[in-house]
């Protein structure tokens, strides 16, 4: 009776049957938190690398360059925290893009039957939005002042940022304004010759 118990108290906890033990040992054994991620930045890295072709073709140079970076990256569980963070939310944005994207699909087109130019780009903008959406509340895991609690951060630093924006702004007007007064008077004084 008790071993019942206690096969069932197991299998409430991880779920799914043979699949889902089979994820839940494979987290267990580190495949989701180090071996993944290892993978995706050796293959990142070293792919770059090659098609950089810095050091020739000798690909020994950039394995071992990828595989002490990926290595590296993995030291303080800051790049597995963060990929488990980031690859869900980009997941379910992936999924919100394929269903509007059917639903554009079935309700707007024009006469080629082709997407208007004006909603591929409000597509590629929501995109974008989205993306960012999911970069920035990832980041706020990790204590930067990004994610849901953006706005005490902004508080902190927004006198800080207006001020560089400022100062930027005034730097470019001045670059702007007097590059287009020497251009004119040089033109005047070409048409005055």
């Amino acid at each position: 009776m008790a071993l019942g118990l206690f096969s069932l108290a197991f299998y409430s906890t991880v779920g799914g049957g043979a699949i889902g033990n089979l994820l839940f040992q494979w987290e267990q054994a580190g495949v989701f938190s180090y071996i993944l991620p290892f993978l995706v930045i050796f293959a990142l890295v070293f792919g770059i690398l090659s098609t950089m072709n810095l050091f020739g073709n000798n690909r020994a140079i950039n394995a071992i360059i990828s595989l002490s970076t990926a290595l590296l990256s993995l030291q303080f569980n800051f790049v597995p925290v963060f990929f488990a963070e980031i690859f869900p939310k980009m997941g379910i944005i992936l999924a919100i893009i394929v269903v509007v994207f059917i639903l554009l699909g079935l309700f707007v087109k024009d006469d080629d039957g082709n997407l208007p130019g004006s909603f591929k780009t409000i597509m590629v903008v929501v995109i974008g939005i989205m993306v960012v959406w999911a970069v920035i509340s990832s980041l706020g895991n990790f204590g930067w002042y990004v994610g849901y609690g953006w706005w005490y951060g902004l508080q902190y630093w927004l006198p800080t940022i207006i001020v560089t924006v400022l100062i930027i702004g005034a730097i470019a007007a001045i670059i702007v304004f007097s590059g287009k007064n020497d251009s004119s008077s040089k033109k005047k004084k070409k048409s005055s010759d």
